[in-house]
């Protein structure tokens, strides 16, 4: 019994050695090279395409139209006007060179904006109306 116990000390210990002595990976405590990668991509802020256009229609058009181009009655210089809607009724028929035309020349009890607006300033303020109230890209 004595030498089956002996054995199996001999035997165990010589596996343990084999399997300690054949490893395919290597340990150390030292750190391993990162492969390069790609950089990052940075986040990017969209800009807002209407940023000037909203600007714009807060300084001259939300006085009358309101904040959400709703309308409705105002008093401008002592005179009571009732404000259409950009967000429905007759605005949503007109064609975008009526409302060019309507917002360079005034009429009806609006001010002309010609002197006030770009062209390209009017324009994208019709696509600004168009996409904010009456939900047209």
């Amino acid at each position: 019994m004595k030498s089956v116990t002996i054995g199996l000390i001999t035997l165990t210990i010589a596996l343990f050695a084999i399997a300690c002595g054949n490893s395919d990976t290597v340990t150390t405590n030292q750190s391993q090279p990162v492969a390069a990668t790609s950089p990052v991509a940075k986040a990017t802020v969209t800009p807002d395409e209407f940023s000037v256009a909203r600007a714009n229609y807060a300084k001259h058009c939300s006085a009358c139209h309101g904040d959400e181009g709703k309308g409705g009655l105002v008093k401008v210089d002592d005179k009571k006007l009732k404000v259409p809607s950009l967000r429905e009724g007759h605005a949503l028929g007109h064609p975008d060179e009526k409302f060019v035309k309507q917002i360079t020349n005034g009429g009806d009890g609006m001010p002309k904006f010609s002197d006030k607006l770009s062209p390209e300033e009017i324009n994208a303020m019709v696509r600004f109306v168009r996409h904010e109230f009456q939900g047209k890209n």
